[in-house]
């Protein structure tokens, strides 16, 4: 379960992390009194589960004067198709320098792992693709309650000492709430210290009963779409739509795109037997999403008939071109179809992953 920002900071609060001061305002609810005690300057932040939030117009600079403005602004916005029902009004902070910092598990070793880079802020991903040095990792045993002293040293290098004691208190969150992803991007010094200028914590379903946690959260419309169908369907920020049958074979055609450097827009398993509607289905879920400029549809027909998924394909008759690899029961009659009607199927998921991403260079 991802939190919200506010959700997030709270907790990180009470870990000791300092968080701007700031109020959540909810839809329907008027601007608190005090507003002013947050400062003259603002930033009002939707609160909303989906990644990419500020390049979606979902984070926006005030006064204190015009910020009912700039809520009133978002509560009207669907922000990547997810309507705001609470906003954030923090202080702006005046920031001198921003870093990264993320712990998540790494599953081959089996131990939490930190992420930390001198460089933060939104253009982190492309730091980490165009000079994967600047990012520093390393790797602390489930065993210790706090990160050593020497690898604080080794991760922060230069950094003041209030970042090493900010990473540190991130790490007790991590373990402290069964973490999967604890982040902090950026974390921010200031002329009063070091701050959590925003923060980022998943949490393991598996523990949210013994966490206290009740799940509450804002679905956009194609997740309730995939719900629906009972799709597997998780929303990611790149330009290449995917759709496969298996979590195994999704997750390969997911992990080709990132090694040919192109970036999935999601992830979406339409699960074995997959018949003509629920195919055409899947394409126009995947279709609708405003990033997707093509669509890779890769299926192995055990029981999944391939003229059945050639059928909704094209019946989804979508803008985006949709480059199809089919392998299996009625392949023949499957590739059939779909060379009537034009579309570009070629015989191996690396082909079928580059073609993608070629299209999308």
């Amino acid at each position: 379960m991802k939190l919200l920002e506010f959700e997030a900071k709270d907790v990180f609060g009470r870990e000791g992390i300092r968080i701007p001061k700031g109020v959540v305002v909810r839809k329907g609810e008027g601007l608190p009194p005090n507003l002013e005690e947050i400062g003259d300057r603002v930033v009002v932040k939707a609160q909303v589960d989906v990644g990419g939030r500020g390049k979606a117009g979902g984070v926006l600079m005030a006064d204190a004067g015009n910020a009912g403005e700039a809520v009133q602004h978002l509560f009207n916005a669907h922000i990547k198709g997810v309507p705001v029902n609470s906003v954030l009004i923090e202080e702006r902070l005046p920031i001198e320098h921003e870093y990264y910092v993320s712990i998540a598990i790494d599953r081959s070793k089996k131990e939490p792992v930190i992420l930390f880079a001198d460089t933060g802020g939104v253009n982190i991903e492309e730091t980490a693709r165009t000079n994967p040095d600047a990012i520093r990792t390393v790797g602390v045993s489930p065993l210790f309650a706090d990160v050593p002293a020497f690898l604080l040293r080794e991760l922060t290098g230069t950094a003041p000492a209030g970042v090493r004691d900010a990473v540190n208190r991130l790490y007790r969150v991590f373990c402290k709430n069964d973490a999967l992803l604890a982040e902090i991007n950026p974390l921010v010094t200031t002329p009063n210290g070091v701050y959590a200028a925003d923060a980022k914590l998943i949490i393991d379903d598996n523990s949210l009963a013994r966490q206290g946690i009740a799940v509450n959260r804002d679905l956009t419309e194609r997740e309730k779409e995939a719900e629906k169908h009972g799709f597997s369907y998780v929303e990611l920020e790149g330009e290449i739509g995917v759709i496969g049958n298996g979590a195994g074979l999704t997750m390969a055609t997911l992990d080709l795109i990132d090694h040919f450097k192109g970036r999935a827009a999601n992830f979406l398993d339409v699960g074995g037997g997959a018949d003509q509607e629920r195919v055409k289905h899947a394409v126009r879920l995947v279709a609708g999403m405003p990033s997707v400029r093509v669509i890779i549809v890769n299926l192995l027909g055990g029981i999944t008939r391939c003229d059945e998924v050639a059928r909704g394909i094209i019946e989804a008759g979508v803008s985006q071109e949709v480059i199809v690899r089919l392998a299996g029961t009625n392949e023949e009659e499957g590739r059939r179809l779909l060379a009537e009607k034009g579309y570009r199927m070629l015989g191996s998921m690396d082909e079928t992953v580059r073609a993608a991403v070629e299209a999308t260079a």
